[in-house]
């Protein structure tokens, strides 16, 4: 699953999502998330997207935490640990946090969203969030926690304030002793700074002194007589504060099942709003989900591009099509178009809502994608090989419930052999009965498409006046790759035109086209427009039935066997095949009248010995059956 999700990049979906996230159990949720295989559980997801969404929409966004550390906190109370003054301080904001999320639900109860039913589930714990609030404050155990702590309290500031007076009084009385004017605690002591040829005429108890040994730091005698009294106060203060925290230790640990719930249910609150979230980040809605292996998008977008400059995607397959084949230039936004398509199905499948206007999308088994250059270096892969690997790959995971999407599909090698890999790769995913979705430039994978009953055509919309993509998708029409139309626009000499033309398509083309731009000076006033039925008049008589021809770039040769349709379509008869091709593409290699008598029949050279033979006895008598030995 992590290379199809790289290649439809609902990784950077993911990590958009993560950022919605508040609890490491929703983000682990998220990071682990793959495509819903059950009908009903995927509705119910989808309905708490929708929900989530219209009650941030409707309320703000909930008051979520992220319960940092307190797996942690628990964990040490299980164990009958005592907690320190600021772990129960977590605890007691969580429940804040709890009662907040409380009173979001109960609002949202107005609007009758079964997700505001979720506070059901949710206890504050009252009596301890109050305790906890009354007795620890800013990571400390307050001074107003017990009476006791207070009078212990008191009377510790009242001995170190006597302390600092005793100290300061010191200093005063003898202030040419001192090498400072302040006072200072050093070891827990209250000390005063005296210089070292002073030493006995401060009468106390040396504590520390300075690193060059100049300044003694002493204890005054009268200042001591307090230290044992303060230091019996700190006790009593630490031992009052350790019972408040095994007290408040022990309120959490009883109400630890509700809190636990608390956790789980915020958790799950967690995980549903942050769909909820996403989908606002990107104006999404809610797909409505078959079983009959239909897809149907209305204003589609790529939920990551920007909706201001993204062209709307209208697609659908299913209904008896199972496959369409994209066709048109580079850059022309193919690769964008499937991959919109993949990932809003993928997307709807893990409960998330998709970026469009209206979709019907069904589930699938598996997504399987080969998109991108793939050259694999550490396999020392070419692009094709790595390719051709990975399609195989596709092929050995495929289902009848598979969603395939396939980009180039056949490119990277020899035209013709390429060609005939697409075609045998398209055959397979037909036979499979999955749904796919491939991009070519191949014409005969277009003529393919044309003759299959169960694949259509479709093309990326193109503006050859200005060179623009205009980035439609028109759905039953073939297209075209535009090279020669581009490459005139952006300034090729017309000699060089004249070259590539007549390598692509052979003589006769290319001599009618260096015609054209010879006249291209001419006002375009000047110029007849010629109709699409002289147009179909004068490609009808381009080439007859005999005709030995020449097929490019390959230079093989061939005999007509079925003349040119609307569509500039003629069959060829090969070596071992017939085979559709555009006209353009085939040259006039030796007419059929300098082969052939006038009446020669040519059942003889496309017919097979059995159907010429079954033609014959249909003359003189009716044969049943007939109809299933005719050749294609």
């Amino acid at each position: 699953m992590n290379h199809t999700e790289k290649t439809l990049e609902f990784d950077k979906i993911k990590e958009l999502w993560l950022n919605y996230a508040m609890t490491d159990a929703a983000k682990h949720q998220i990071t682990e998330m793959t495509p819903c295989l059950k009908e009903s559980q995927l509705k119910l997801w989808l309905k708490e997207t929708t929900e989530a969404k219209q009650m941030i929409e409707k309320a703000g966004n909930p008051p979520l935490v992220s319960f940092l550390d307190i797996p942690q906190i628990i964990e040490i109370a299980e164990k009958e640990g005592c907690l320190t003054a600021e772990q129960l301080e977590k605890v007691g904001d969580a429940l804040v946090a709890v009662k907040r999320l409380q009173d979001y639900l109960n609002q949202c109860k107005a609007y009758d969203f079964a997700l505001a039913y979720y506070e059901e589930n949710l206890t504050a714990c009252n009596d301890l969030r109050e305790t906890i609030r009354m007795q620890i404050r800013n990571g400390v155990v307050d001074d107003y926690a017990t009476k006791l702590l207070q009078s212990i309290r008191s009377k510790l500031a009242t001995e170190e304030s006597k302390v600092r007076e005793k100290a300061e009084q010191v200093m005063r009385t003898h202030k040419s002793y001192m090498s400072d004017n302040f006072a200072t605690t050093r070891n827990g002591h209250m000390c005063v700074p005296v210089k070292k040829e002073y030493r006995h005429q401060i009468p106390g108890i040396l504590i520390d002194k300075s690193s060059t040994g100049n300044t003694l730091f002493i204890e005054p005698t009268a200042v001591g007589k307090h230290y044992e009294t303060i230091q019996n106060l700190k006790l009593d203060e630490e031992n009052e504060e350790i019972r408040i925290r095994y007290e408040l230790t022990g309120m959490f640990l009883s109400e630890l099942p509700s809190f636990l719930q608390n956790v789980r249910t915020i958790e799950k609150l967690d995980f549903a709003f942050s769909k909820g979230k996403l989908s606002l980040a990107y104006d999404g809605i809610e797909p409505t989900i078959n079983t009959d292996r239909k897809i149907r998008l209305t204003d589609a977008r790529h939920p990551l591009m920007d909706k201001s400059i993204s062209v709307p995607l209208q697609f659908q397959i299913g209904n008896g099509i199972r496959g369409v084949i994209i066709t048109g230039p580079n850059t022309g936004g193919k690769t964008v178009s499937i991959k919109t398509v993949a990932l809003n199905s993928l997307m709807a499948q893990c409960g998330l809502h998709v970026a469009c206007k209206e979709a019907d999308i069904c589930m699938n088994s598996n997504y399987l994608c080969d998109i991108g250059d793939g050259q694999n270096l550490s396999e020392n892969l070419s692009t094709f090989s790595s390719h051709l690997k990975n399609i195989l790959g596709i092929l050995d995971e495929l289902t009848s419930e598979s969603l395939v999407i396939m980009d180039e599909l056949g490119s990277g090698t020899d035209p013709t052999e390429g060609m005939g890999i697409a075609i045998a790769v398209l055959e397979r995913l037909k036979s499979s009965n999955a749904l796919f979705l491939v991009t070519t430039h191949y014409p005969e994978v277009k003529h393919y498409a044309q003759k299959e009953t169960a694949i259509i055509n479709a093309r990326m919309d193109f503006d050859k006046e200005n060179l623009k993509p205009l980035y439609q998708l028109i759905i039953g029409e073939a297209g075209e790759s535009c090279a020669f139309s581009i490459a005139k626009k952006l300034g090729m000499p017309d000699d060089m035109l004249h070259t590539a033309e007549l390598a692509a398509y052979g003589n006769e083309f290319a001599t009618q086209t260096q015609h054209q731009m010879s006249n291209k000076t001419i006002p375009k006033i000047q110029k007849q427009k010629t109709t699409s039925t002289e147009k179909q008049q004068a490609l009808t008589h381009k080439f007859h039935i005999g005709d030995s021809v020449m097929i490019y770039p390959d230079k093989k040769i061939g005999i007509v066997c079925e003349p040119i349709n609307e569509k500039g379509i003629l069959r060829v008869q090969m070596p071992n095949e017939k085979i559709w091709i555009n006209h353009k593409r085939v040259k006039l290699h030796v007419a059929a009248t300098e082969l052939y008598p006038e009446d020669y029949d040519f059942s003889i050279l496309f017919d097979s010995v059995e159907t010429r033979k079954m033609h014959h006895q249909m003359e003189r008598k009716y044969v049943k059956d007939a109809v299933n030995v005719i050749d294609e």
